[in-house]
C-alpha cells in the first residue's frame, strides 16, 4: 500500500528556510539543490520503508537523519506526515517543543 505524503506548513517552511539560507550563505544554489535532492530521496525511502527512521517516544513518530538535519515524520495506515526538518546543530530543547 502506497501512503500519501503530507507536508505540514512547518515542514514546508523549514525546508524553504534551510534551502534559502544555503543559497545566501554560499552565494550559489548548488548545495541547496543537492540538499533538496537528499530531502526528496529521504521521502522516497520513507514511503518504501516507513520504519526506516529512528523511533521517538511518541507513537508512530520517527526521525530520519539527513546530514545535519532531522526529518521528523509520522506514519499512519494511509499517510505519512512530515512534521518538520530540524537542524540538529540547534539546542535540543527546541526539538522537544516540536515533538510535543
Amino acid at each position: 500500500m502506497v501512503r500519501e505524503v503530507v507536508w505540514s506548513i512547518r515542514a514546508r517552511d523549514d525546508r524553504k528556510k534551510i534551502l534559502q539560507f544555503w543559497i545566501k550563505h554560499n552565494k550559489s544554489n548548488t548545495y541547496s539543490r543537492s540538499l533538496n535532492f537528499l530531502f526528496k530521496t529521504a521521502v522516497k525511502l520513507i514511503i518504501e520503508h516507513p520504519q526506516i527512521g529512528k523511533p521517538t517516544d511518541l507513537d508512530n513518530v520517527r526521525v530520519k537523519i539527513i546530514r545535519d538535519y532531522l526529518m521528523i515524520y509520522e506514519v499512519t495506515d494511509s499517510k505519512i506526515y512530515i512534521h518538520s526538518i530540524w537542524d540538529s546543530r540547534q539546542n535540543p530543547d527546541k526539538l522537544k517543543k516540536i515533538l510535543e
